[in-house]
């Protein structure tokens, strides 16, 4: 390697420096802290001592009814909240691309809900679902309009707060997906639509074959970055629930740590630590599967 060479590689990396220490000092050291707490079994913050070294943490956390309630919670909101949104989200950005005079309007208007507070959009979903001595909210006077009975969205049954739940973490995605999947459709090169028009193609199989394919890479992206959303969900919660999560049976991965930390049960750091480790571990494998699923897609 000659000394030109050398001094840009050097270059490079003094720019790089900044930025690697930042997740140096920020991200890698926390992790590595937080793994360590997790195997300290009685942690004291305020001594910094413990009284033993093992797995006992994990296997607190592992049968802590709260925390497999939380497990639970958090596994369900993904698996209904990042399909549902990507589709839905995919449907009406096709639906906005195929508008002319009105899409840039359309895309500002589905974009307001992600520059909205989430304890803000929140209070409003509450307004809307739950059952006060003076109203039954607004969704369930349309339901008693139509014959049905009203539901307690809030404070009842556990499928109608994980209804509520739901549809308000999709509501709140929703726009960046939006956003991202009509700039996407937007790149694709108008010479395959016109390929295949002059072919009679269908349009259902020019968005199944060009369309789909061309913006697939942007779909595993929102789809990826959906699950890591979707298990670090706790304020959309606490903003629908309170903080006593626990009471409501609506806690999740996130909250059940912060709780550990600083909730009523809060002064078990070893604790907290064992669980976000777990919530690492199940985030990190579900990415890298993710990952592997798209990058195979992609070869092909």
């Amino acid at each position: 390697m000659d000394r030109k060479s050398l001094n840009g590689n050097l270059t490079g990396w003094l720019y790089l420096l900044p930025a690697l220490l930042f997740l140096g000092v920020f991200m890698v050291y926390p992790l590595i802290d937080v793994f360590i707490y997790s195997f300290e079994e009685g942690y004291n913050s305020a001594s910094q001592t413990y009284f033993g070294v093992g797995g006992y943490n994990y296997a607190y956390v592992l049968r802590d009814p709260y925390f497999l309630q939380a497990v639970k919670n958090t596994f369900l909101l993904v698996a209904v909240t990042v399909p549902l949104s990507t589709g839905i989200a995919l449907l009406i950005s096709v639906g906005l691309h195929s508008i002319g005079p009105l899409r840039r309007f359309l895309q500002t208007v589905y974009f307001l809900p992600y520059v909205t507070n989430t304890l803000a959009v929140g209070m409003v979903f509450m307004i809307l679902f739950r059952k006060t001595a003076y109203s039954d909210g607004l969704v369930n006077l349309l339901i008693t309009w139509f014959g049905g009975e009203s539901v307690d969205f809030i404070d009842g049954p556990y499928w109608a707060k994980m209804s509520v739940l739901c549809l308000y973490t999709i509501w709140v995605v929703m726009p960046f997906k939006i956003l991202i999947l009509t700039s996407a459709l937007a790149s694709v090169d108008p010479v395959y639509y016109r390929a295949a028009q002059v072919d009679g193609t269908s349009k259902f199989r020019t968005f199944m074959r060009i369309t789909l394919p061309m913006i697939s890479p942007m779909i595993f992206y929102l789809v990826i970055t959906g699950f890591i959303g979707a298990f670090k969900a706790y304020s959309d919660v606490v903003a629908l629930f309170g903080t006593d999560l626990n009471a409501a049976g609506m806690n999740t991965i996130v909250g059940y740590v912060y709780d550990m930390l600083y909730g009523d049960s809060g002064g078990y750091p070893s604790y907290a630590s064992a669980a976000a480790i777990i919530l690492f571990a199940i985030v990190f494998t579900i990415t890298c599967v993710n990952l592997l699923v798209s990058g195979h897609r992609m070869r092909r």
